[in-house]
């Protein structure tokens, strides 16, 4: 048994140098027989801020000798590290491509009173400072062929590491010691990000914003098959479901109503078991029509109270959502970006002088695609509490009817080319009609209380008409 290790009944964590590289100081009990520990105990660990990283295996790595050298390796998986009897020096090495910290060393001594959590992209290498130390690893991910390794030479004169036993007195491979230096390696990337309805309005606009994405539609990736095999999911950090089946009226027919539910329902259960196995975040995308639209503003925590079969299978996504743990459901109103919408058809009959009946007692805000897919990216990049929030354009609250006339007005005409009727009127007589909400405002305090403002959503629809 190591002389170093300290008896305490404290779990504590610390934060690192290196972002997401965490030291954990462990419960040891110990007496005249030896000592006692609970190595992983995921309940308190993660309580205390460590990832819920899901480990699927535990490896040994016996070492005979003070003086082991093993490194300097970086895996694409996260690491648990903690020793069963001995001790070790550590160095840890930033490559993360894009990471503030590029190239930071952090090193420290690991006994068994200690553990060490090791994010993915961070460079892992350790020194033996006792005969028959017993190094320990959990990993969540199983070695695959196609997994990528980056190696680093522990002599590297630029990361100077400070070893406490000199290296030409270290036992390493031949191996280790023929890795390249720092300067030579390629950083390792960060996780993929995996957007869903890439050709959507908001798909469109999270291509602006998210260039380096994987972007797919339902020819490429089926979100309501089996997406177990689909992909390597521990290769995604990421999953943002802008997928959608959004034909209102069409959903109350036979066929419409399987398909709603197979896209709205379905697709987002497989999405959240994927995300919540492989420890991804999940962004789902829902709407006002979850609500009745008795409330005259709706708030996150407002009880579901969906009308037609699109706002059921909307509502039941948005349960499933919950399924993963790392996840941020993003509710929103009257959605306009590229592709056909009310703004545009508006702007149509505008400019072919026709003067149309639009309802005047269905009341919200719309919310423009560019400013939808920035609230999500600012949601993701702040790392804001992950749960449920609400996004629209910020504005008075206006009719259907109301926004028909500033769009007649932004290209010349006049407001009163258009004729204001109750959603009664505008339905009656036609069949196959879901049930709207009439009150559609959405209470935006959670998100700006990240630090997020939308913009008024006049200002948005003026800028918008002058890009078409």
């Amino acid at each position: 048994m190591s002389t170093s290790v300290k008896f305490s009944k404290e779990l504590s964590l610390q934060e690192t140098s290196i972002p997401g590289l965490v030291i954990l100081d462990l419960t040891v009990f110990g007496d005249n027989r030896g000592w006692f520990k609970e190595n992983w105990q995921r309940e308190k660990m993660v309580a205390l801020g460590l990832p819920d990283f899901g480990p699927v295996q535990n490896n040994f790595s016996f070492n005979n000798a003070k003086g082991v050298l093993r490194g300097i390796h970086a895996e694409p998986w996260d690491k648990f590290i903690s020793v069963g009897s001995g001790s070790f020096f550590g160095a840890w090495v930033d490559i993360r491509e894009g990471s503030p910290t590029y190239g930071t060393v952090f090193t420290t001594e690991i006994d068994a009173s200690k553990a060490i959590f090791v994010p993915a992209g961070v460079a892992n290498s350790y020194l033996t400072l006792e005969d028959n130390t017993v190094y320990s690893y959990l990993v969540n991910d199983h070695w695959h062929p196609d997994a990528k390794y980056t190696f680093i030479n522990a002599a590297d004169p630029d990361l100077a590491i400070k070893w406490p036993i000199p290296l030409e007195q270290c036992e390493l491979s031949e191996k280790d010691k023929k890795h390249p230096m720092f300067k030579d390696i390629t950083p390792v990337p960060a996780k993929k990000v995996l957007i869903t309805g890439a050709n959507g309005q908001l798909g469109n606009a999270l291509r602006k914003i998210y260039p380096n994405a994987e972007f797919t539609d339902r020819s490429e990736l089926d979100i309501t098959s089996d997406l177990s095999e689909a992909r390597h999911w521990r290769d995604y950090g990421t999953i943002i479901n802008a997928a959608a089946y959004t034909a209102v009226d069409a959903a109350e027919t036979p066929e419409g109503k399987k398909l709603a539910w197979q896209v709205n329902g379905v697709g987002v259960q497989q999405l959240a078991t994927i995300a919540a196995q492989f420890n991804i975040t999940l962004v789902n995308v829902s709407s006002d029509y979850v609500f009745d639209g008795t409330a005259t503003v709706h708030d996150e925590n407002e009880q579901l109270s969906p009308l037609g079969v699109y706002a059921q299978t909307k509502a039941a996504g948005e349960l499933l959502t919950k399924i993963a743990p790392n996840h941020y459901l993003v509710r929103t109103s009257w959605v306009v970006g590229e592709g056909n919408n009310f703004v545009l058809t508006m702007k149509s009959l505008a400019e072919r002088d026709i003067k149309p009946s639009v309802v005047d007692d269905q009341v919200g805000r719309l919310t423009f695609a560019d400013d939808l897919a920035q609230a999500i990216k600012h949601l993701i990049d702040t790392k804001a509490p992950f749960g449920t929030y609400n996004v629209s354009n910020e504005g008075e609250p206006a009719s259907w009817a109301a926004i028909a006339g500033r769009v007649y007005e932004a290209v010349g005409k006049s407001a009163s080319d258009i004729t204001p009727v109750t959603t009664a009127e505008y339905y009656k007589g036609k069949e196959g009609i879901a049930p709207r909400p009439l009150q559609s405002t959405l209470n935006l305090d959670k998100i700006k209380a990240t630090g997020f403002v939308p913009r008024h959503w006049e200002e948005a629809l003026h800028q918008y008409l002058d890009q078409q």
